[in-house]
């Protein structure tokens, strides 16, 4: 399939009598590409994120996700989609708190056939083995609830869950904003190998510039934003 990860041509968002939030002629993730979305708070870029996830619908343009057409698909084929093929992590994490460490990152595959099928076996033995490649190795913090752990730790289950299944394209929204540079460096460098041992795309979204270093290649949303107005 040669197809890009994501296209988005002509793209126009605006919440219900408001000015217009999106207004993107051209936008292009390849498959397996690393890319480093940058904007300041306000800009859109969470708004961006909901379009190309199938939360919120374009007023015109056309979205398409790993070849499909968002606006062909119906709310729950868009929801499908997004379990099938998106691992996202966002900002504030969005970990269910009661829930242990492995049973929040194993989460996804109870919404999506197709992630349990690339497992392809133990979903705990693979939750466990995402949670060490990321940095959490200590057996004794995997059956705690999520709500006990540092910042730093809940941000790596965050991003466990997010690659669990083997999804093709991953977003990361804001999720080191809390880390300090070193830490937040080698959780970015590690997050960037995972996804490429399955051929994910990662799509990741700060207001950091300093970030870009990281990535094969950075966009600014204002940019490609004509829009020019805060969402």
């Amino acid at each position: 399939m040669n197809d890009p990860a994501i296209q988005i041509e002509g793209l126009r968002f605006a919440w219900k009598g408001h000015a217009a939030v999106l207004d993107v002629p051209a936008f292009t993730l390849a498959r397996g590409e690393r890319l480093f979305l940058r904007g300041p708070s306000g800009s859109g870029k969470s708004t961006l994120l909901g379009v190309i996830a199938g939360v919120l619908e374009a007023d015109a343009g056309r979205v398409s996700v790993l070849g499909q057409n968002l606006a062909s698909l119906s709310s729950s084929a868009r929801d499908r989609m997004r379990a099938d093929h998106l691992g996202v992590i966002f900002q504030m994490f969005n970990l269910v708190p009661y829930l242990s460490v492995v049973g929040n990152v194993t989460l996804p595959l109870k919404f999506s056939a197709a992630r349990r099928k690339a497992v392809g076996g133990d979903a705990e033995e693979e939750a466990k083995r995402l949670l060490g490649r990321l940095g959490l190795t200590d057996e004794s913090l995997l059956e705690r609830r999520v709500s006990d752990l540092s910042v730093g730790q809940q941000q790596r289950v965050a991003a466990a869950r997010a690659l669990i299944g083997a999804p093709e394209i991953v977003i990361a929204d804001e999720p080191t904003s809390a880390l300090d540079a070193d830490t937040r460096d080698r959780f970015i460098t590690l997050l960037s190998e995972e996804a490429a041992r399955t051929g994910a795309a990662l799509l990741f979204v700060s207001h950091d510039a300093s970030l870009a270093r990281l990535f094969d290649r950075a966009v600014d949303l204002t940019a490609i934003n004509r829009a020019g107005v805060t969402a």
